[in-house]
């Protein structure tokens, strides 16, 4: 049985991808065969090596190793898959295969350790290379070698090669719009992109522009895209699913560039600042894969864009905004934009939808990452059952988070002068919790929800195991795994 995955199928009217990885289940292969394998406890000359993803030639076969079996999960099998995707586009393979029986004979659960593999393979293929004028179009077809006395079926291996390629897909989508420049992608492209792309994927969208949301009286979401030339939108998607419950709400951050605005970025922070966007990616891409999963969870995913610019019409320090709820705030820093678009669309997502829960996702601020570094995204919510589903999916899916207090007394840092609240203490004091506890003034006290702040792990500064320097489309995979949960 041959099944074959082109895992840019979906993405490949939106973004240039090289090399493309093509995987197909088989008995045999034409071309050279990796065997995967653990390493010694003592390093020796012909044995694999002890670091994940090492390659080498031993006995006429050729060894990836997955590191030491003290060290074995699914995350050392997916590291070893980037590092093989990697070595496959860097030495210019066409064709090539890798043996699936003996992955299953390492005493992990079969599914979880291919699972752990395809997404290794298909999200270290990836890279983002649509503005180089010389890149290289390398392809290669990879076999999974199936042996047909170990492991699961051949059916089962093909439904789940499936399943794990949408995500995947998803993830990559995630990463190249979030590569995107502000010269390419701004808050009237983007919403432009996602009508296209919901057309497509079977969801229904809806594009809130400045002039409607300025009469519905979202406030924040408009005076932050007040200095720029390209205004706010507020983007809908919305999947069906197959039940007649609530929908999920997901909503996402996606300021298309950031420089501050009048509390101005320096030079060394304003630099990346295309990745403040990566929130939102992530939620359109999560409503693409549920749409070609065929999840039964209805969804809505409500992505708050904006532009943060300098202009003598941009909001300043010390400006009073009504939001949608009909609170007031006040601006003591324009840099804090990110809540202010939330917390429209927070609103609005409660306002619109009776949502079953809320998630939220962000780049939101800087406190965290030196809170948590790259590691772990915080998590801060108001329901623990919801929390504590979130902080599984996280550990399965090695996109890990990391809970974070959110007890009222926080408010009183933030607590209004001449308005409801100010949008910043404007000292570092808990800083990831501030932001937090703004947002939470936005949401229903019986309304589940849950902040994610990943502002330390949606990009990278240097090439890792299964991503290149970058975006790296976090929260994707982890809102599936947490979604699959829910079926």
């Amino acid at each position: 049985m041959i099944f074959t995955i082109h895992h840019s199928s979906l993405i490949i009217h939106h973004f240039k991808e090289t090399p493309m990885l093509t995987l197909k289940l088989d008995t045999a292969t034409t071309g050279p065969i990796f065997t995967p394998a653990l390493a010694p406890e003592t390093p020796a000359a012909n044995a694999p090596g002890a670091e994940n993803g090492d390659i080498r030639t031993i006995n006429g076969k050729i060894i990836i190793s997955l590191g030491m079996q003290k060290k074995l999960n699914p995350e050392s099998i997916r590291r070893a898959g980037g590092a093989l995707a990697k070595w496959l586009a860097n030495n210019n393979v066409a064709e090539s295969a890798i043996e699936l029986g003996p992955l299953f004979m390492l005493g992990m659960p079969p599914f979880s350790a291919f699972n752990a593999l395809v997404e290794g393979l298909l999200l270290g293929a990836f890279t983002f290379s649509a503005y180089k004028s010389e890149s290289k179009e390398n392809s290669t077809n990879l076999t999974l070698l199936m042996d047909p006395k170990t492991g699961p079926s051949a059916n089962e291996l093909s439904t789940l090669l499936q399943q794990t390629s949408i995500t995947c897909e998803a993830v990559n989508l995630a990463r190249a719009w979030a590569h995107e420049p502000a010269n390419v992608i701004n808050p009237m492209t983007l919403a432009a992109r996602v009508e296209t792309l919901a057309a497509e994927s079977g969801l229904k969208c809806t594009i809130l522009d400045d002039k409607q949301l300025n009469e519905m009286g979202a406030g924040a979401i408009v005076a932050v895209g007040k200095g720029s030339t390209t205004p706010s939108r507020l983007i809908v998607l919305e999947y069906a699913g197959k039940s007649d419950e609530k929908p999920l709400a997901l909503v996402g951050k996606a300021i298309t560039f950031d420089t501050g605005g009048y509390s101005l970025k320096p030079v060394d922070g304003i630099v990346g600042m295309k990745y403040d966007k990566c929130g939102g990616m992530a939620v359109i891409a999560t409503l693409v894969a549920a749409a070609r999963l065929g999840l039964k969870t209805p969804l809505v995913g409500i992505i708050a864009a904006a532009e943060n610019m300098v202009s003598d019409v941009a909001y300043r320090p010390n400006d009073i905004i009504k939001t949608l709820s009909g609170k007031t705030v006040e601006i003591i820093s324009t840099d804090a934009e990110g809540r202010l678009v939330l917390c429209d669309a927070l609103t609005y997502a409660q306002q619109k939808f009776a949502p079953r829960a809320v998630i939220d996702l962000a780049t939101l601020t800087g406190g965290v990452v030196i809170a948590l570094g790259s590691t772990r995204a915080g998590l801060m919510a108001n329901n623990d059952a919801l929390a504590e589903a979130l902080f599984a999916s996280s550990e399965r899916t090695h996109e890990r988070l990391w809970r974070l207090p959110l007890d009222d007394d926080y408010f009183e840092l933030i607590k209004g002068d001449d308005a409801d609240m100010k949008n910043s203490s404007g000292i570092r004091k808990a800083h990831p919790v501030t932001g937090g506890i703004f947002l939470k003034q936005f949401v229903a006290d019986d309304m589940p929800w849950a902040h994610l702040d990943i502002a330390g792990t949606a990009d990278v500064e240097r090439d890792a195991p299964y991503c290149q320097k970058g975006a790296t489309g976090f929260g994707v995979r982890l809102l599936l795994d947490y979604l699959n949960g829910l079926e």
